[in-house]
């Protein structure tokens, strides 16, 4: 952390110009990483993407075993409302 503080701007730009990310690490254990901001958001639209993907998949899966033996919301939540008592 201390050496971060005082080379911040050359981190900066080493992530930006030259695309090399710098680990942080605080008494030896990693804490964080300073990345150039595309390679971020780049990042953040695989994660979207891949979220979308799973849940449109868990939507496929559930519209394909139909509705026969499921419950409403409504009727879950009252269920586990009945547990807690």
């Amino acid at each position: 952390m201390a050496e971060v503080r005082g080379h911040l701007a050359d981190v900066i730009d080493r992530a930006r110009r030259e695309g090399t990310p710098t680990i942080i690490t605080r008494r030896g254990k990693q804490e964080a990483v300073v990345i150039d901001i595309q390679e971020y958001q780049r990042l953040r639209q695989l994660a979207e993407d891949a979220e979308d993907a799973w849940l449109s998949r868990l939507a496929d899966e559930a519209r394909a075993e139909g509705t026969e033996g499921s419950i409403t919301l409504e009727e879950m939540a009252a269920e586990l409302l009945a547990r807690e008592d």
